[in-house]
């Protein structure tokens, strides 16, 4: 399925998106209209997470365009197990927003770099996939350190682009309380991974 230049996503609100994951299953089959629903669904939060994380309008509507493809195309390797549909796929939204400021910060870099040096040094693209899974094997072990409220409030925000009060709300927590777990657990988080504050 080629996807064609999109209707702009209406802002989503502060509502939590839940899609079932039977509809998830019809679009791993090829069903065009269950995806059109499910793009109806999320759009809003995706492109509201690519939003915050790139702030340039244009990029986020490439990496939303990006998402939603592999969304199409990778619907049949969703595991219900893992997860939720909706964090799934706002699990592929940050991942690929991320990736982008990466990209972009990266090419500054190297950009300054080759100036200074003016040599051209090859891209390893083998040690750059080799950091960056080891990178995620040691969020996904800090992340299992934390405590289930910590945990799930911070995959929440971070992962799902809501906000601490939608957090509260979500968890059935006050306010205050979501934001000390979220304090303690991303300073475990910190440690855990070594950086210093």
């Amino acid at each position: 399925m080629e996807l064609v230049q999109p209707r702009r996503p209406r802002d989503a609100g502060s509502e939590p998106v839940q899609v079932a994951p039977e509809l998830l299953g019809q679009v791993a089959r090829g069903d065009h209209a269950a995806f059109a629903r499910l793009y109806d669904l999320m759009a809003g939060k995706v492109f509201g997470l690519i939003r915050r994380v790139l702030r340039d309008e244009a990029q986020s509507e490439e990496v939303f365009q990006e998402v939603m493809l592999e969304v199409w195309r990778k619907a049949s390797r969703f595991d219900a197990a893992l997860g939720s549909p909706s964090a799934w796929i706002m699990t592929i939204a940050h991942r690929r927003a991320v990736d982008r400021v990466r990209a972009a910060q990266a090419a500054g870099t190297r950009e300054t770099q080759a100036a200074q040096l003016e040599v051209d040094t090859p891209f390893d693209d083998t040690s750059e996939q080799v950091a960056s899974r080891l990178e995620h094997r040691q969020v996904r072990r800090c992340l299992g350190m934390l405590t289930s409220l910590q945990r799930e409030s911070v995959l929440l925000a971070y992962y799902q682009g809501y906000t601490y009060p939608e957090v509260a709300s979500l968890l059935k927590l006050p306010l205050g309380t979501v934001k000390t777990r979220m304090r303690d657990g991303l300073i475990r988080l910190r440690d855990c991974m070594g950086v210093s504050a």
